[in-house]
This record gives C-alpha cells, structure tokens and sequence, in this order.
C-alpha cells in the first residue's frame, strides 16, 4: 500500500518536525488577531491589517531572502528559521506576562513569521528533492498534505479550549515551542550527503538572481499556466474566509462553536484526497489530475453564497468546504511534485519562493478587495463574486499533458 512506503529514517525525522510544527500552528490558528482583539480590544482596520498587510509585506521581505536561501545547506536554513520564528513568537507571553504587548509588536511578528515561512518552506521543497528518490516524491508530498489537513482539524478547536481555560496567549506558547521542536527534529536528521551550492560566477549576488525563480516559472509552458491558476484559486477561496466569518457570526447569528465546526470537520476530507493521490495519478496520470481535479476544486466555492440560517445553512458550509478540501489535498501534492520534478537543482529555491510570494501577494489582495466589495454591498455578494469569478480559473490550465519531468540541466563551469 502507498500508505505504507518505507522513506527512510532521515525523511521520518523531517516528517516528524514538519507534523510538530503543523499541529502547533494548528493550535495556534488565528492567535495573533484573537489576541488583537482580547487583549488590545483592537478594531476591525487593524485586525485585517494583521491579517493582510503582515504577511505581504513578510512576502516582500522574503523576495532578497530567495537567493540567500539557494545558496545554503538547506537544513541549515530550515533550523534557522525555525530558531527564528521560535524567538519571536516567543516574545508575545513576555511581553503579555509585563503588560508591555503592543499592536506594532503583533505587526512585526507577523511580517517576520511570514517571511521566515516562506524561507523555510522553500529551502525544504530543495531539501526534500535530494532527500528521496524521485519516485517517492509524491508520496512524501502526500504525507505532508494529509499532516497539515489533520493538523487544522484538530488544532484550532483544542486551542480555543485552550484559551478558555489558561488564557489568551496559551496557543502562542505552543506554537513558539513547536517551531523549537521542529529545529530539533531537523537537527537530528544529520548532515548526511548534503553539500554547500557552490554559485558560478556572481549568480549568488547579481540583482537578477531575485527574479530568477518567476523568470523559471514563466519560461515554462506546464508551471506558467498552473501557478497563474493557483494564484487566483487560492486567492479568492481564502478571500471568502473573513466574509463567512461576518456572515455566519454575525448576520445569521451562528454560535461560535458550529462556526468552528463548519471549518473543523471538514478537514477530514484533507486526509481522503492526500491518501487518494497516488492512486488517482498511477490510474489516470497527472495531467488528468491537473485538468479535472484542478476544475472541480473550483466548482463549489459558489454554494457559500446560498447559506441559510440553522442546520441546513450549517450543513451547506461543511459539504461546500468538504468537497474543497478533497479536491485540494489531491491536486496540492501532485502539483507540488511536478513543480519540483520540472524544476533544476539549482533554482529550486527561488522557484519556490517566487511561487509562495506570488500565492500570498494574491492571497492579500483578493482578501483586501473582498473586504472593500462586502462593505460596499455585503458579505453575500462579495462571496457571490469570488464564487463567479473562481468559476474562469479551470480556464488557465494546462490544455496539453506537459507532465514529463524535464532533465536536471548541468551548471556552467
């Protein structure tokens, strides 16, 4: 079974930091602006200040940090900027504990965690390339999708206990110390075969080094049309997040916990579609995934703008998100394999940061934009919108199979 693949020890380490860190953000989900709220008794601009303009600029950041990443051991990376979101989350409790927590505080931390984010996520995408075989990749990619999906299943309903019952900056705690975890873990995986990049001529430091990864990325047909795809898809499914929490919460008064059972439960379908990917690609193959696992992911996003009060309205939240959550966890590691099968060693880092910069900068937008139509008309239009317009994006996909992994190209001397 798929399920069962032996990877080795050293990738059951690094899944092993990854789930501790997973499950800690887990808990931690939504932290810094429930914080915001109840302890700053901050207002709505600046809870989607936190929540938008920190992680963009964290993504601005994270542009000059792309060749700096390429150019390192990855692991080293990957500690480093674990140790680093570990110290600055840590820096929440301290300053509560001193009743010193400020809003410009939350601000920073969030542009730093971001921006750390995405370093690590990249230097691990390249770590992971040249830590199993190409066979198993895909396999490992769908372990780390069905973690993450059962790490949001179950985190945020038992960190809001959490806060219930010890306080406000509880869930932080746990988040800091999962980054510590984590490090840790990636530290016991051991050196192992990993060596220095060693850049040719000054690639490490010229400006156009920052926009080597996009230029990767739109010089190829398959990647160009999947990440324009996966940027607006994303956008505007995480777009509607604030405007359900506005409509459920406080237009059609659902009590807090069926709102949190609404994304919660759904979850588990994260855990079908990792497991089912595999088996969907060996049967049908990838481009069939992209073409029509990437069309019914967008789909059903217009089914929120029917929600009703009471049961039904509740059940249309969880069927909607469900079906989401199934076609997301199949599509997102068939996709991640592909991006890192069609990518040369030596631009896998930049690639994948020009990838997540370009996810969270849409991301942003689209949340902003969707904040300005909802207060303009309402919550219900501006999902009836998203829901419209994420109907196109089936539109940018690969027509073509353009799945056959390209040769790994050799460095210039």
């Amino acid at each position: 079974m798929v399920g069962r693949r032996r990877l080795g020890r050293r990738f059951g380490w690094l899944w092993a930091a990854y789930a501790v860190s997973a499950y800690g953000s887990g808990l931690g989900f939504g932290a810094l602006p429930l914080i915001a709220v109840l302890v700053l008794h901050a207002g709505p601009a600046e809870v989607s200040a936190l929540s938008a303009v920190g992680p963009a600029v964290g993504a601005l950041i994270a542009v000059p940090l792309a060749p700096w990443v390429e150019f390192r051991r990855k692991r080293s990376v990957m500690i480093a900027m674990d140790l680093t979101r570990f110290a600055v989350m840590a820096t929440i409790p301290v300053a509560y504990a001193f009743g010193r927590l400020g809003f410009v505080q939350l601000l920073v931390i969030s542009v730093v965690v971001a921006a750390a984010k995405i370093a690590f996520n990249a230097a691990g995408g390249a770590y992971l390339k040249a830590l199993v075989r190409p066979d198993d990749l895909l396999v490992a990619n769908a372990r780390f999708e069905s973690t993450n999906w059962s790490s949001i299943a179950v985190g945020p309903p038992l960190g809001g206990a959490a806060i219930g019952l010890f306080g406000p900056v509880t869930t932080v705690v746990a988040d800091a110390l999962s980054y510590l975890l984590s490090a840790l873990g990636i530290t016991a995986i051991g050196g192992g075969r990993e060596e220095a990049p060693r850049p040719t001529g000054t690639s490490q430091v010229r400006a156009g080094a920052l926009l080597d990864g996009w230029r990767h990325i739109m010089g190829d047909p398959g990647l160009r049309a999947l990440y324009l795809n996966n940027m607006l898809v994303s956008g505007l499914i995480m777009a509607t997040e604030p405007l359900l929490a506005v409509l459920l919460l406080r237009q059609l008064e659902f009590p807090p916990w069926q709102y949190g059972l609404a994304f919660a439960a759904p979850c588990i379908g994260g855990l079908i579609g990792s497991r089912l990917a595999h088996r969907v690609v060996a049967r049908y193959g990838r481009h069939w995934v992209f073409r029509t696992v990437g069309t019914l992911r967008a789909i059903w996003l217009i089914g929120l703008a029917f929600v009703r009060p009471g049961v039904v309205g509740l059940v249309t939240v969880m069927v909607v998100e469900l079906a989401i959550i199934i076609n997301m966890s199949l599509y997102t590691p068939v996709l991640a394999t592909y991006r890192l099968e069609r990518t040369p060693k030596h631009l896998v880092a930049r690639t994948l940061s020009a990838w997540s910069i370009g996810q969270q900068a849409s991301i942003a937008t689209c949340t902003a934009l969707g904040g300005l139509l909802a207060d303009v008309t309402s919550p219900r239009t501006a999902l009836t919108v998203a829901g419209l317009l994420i109907l196109a994006t089936p539109l940018l996909l690969p027509r073509r199979d353009q799945t056959t992994p390209q040769h790994e190209p050799e460095l210039a001397a």
